[in-house]
């Protein structure tokens, strides 16, 4: 029961601290560096669950050992500048 109360508390108390933040660069002309980083750490915060998902969750991910093979057995691929057609 406390966990999340505490969580709420984290978030009410961030968001007064951020707003606090705007709104005296917005409103009050000697707003200093201190208002500027607690915004726009705030705002870049705001963007991080937007833009993060789990690796293996990823659209087009590649599993780690797939790679882990391919640099193992150092073949060329078709794809490759070092690949001849002719050779065989």
């Amino acid at each position: 029961m406390a966990r999340p109360i505490a969580r709420w508390g984290v978030v009410l108390g961030g968001s007064v601290l951020w707003w606090w933040a705007v709104v005296r660069l917005v409103c009050v002309p000697g707003a200093g560096v201190l208002e500027a980083a607690v915004a726009a750490g705030g705002w870049g915060l705001s963007l991080l669950p937007v833009h993060c998902e789990p690796k293996d969750q990823a659209d087009g991910a590649v599993d780690a050992k797939r790679w882990v093979r391919a640099w193992r057995t150092g073949r060329a691929t078709t794809a490759s500048p070092h690949h001849r057609s002719d050779a065989g």
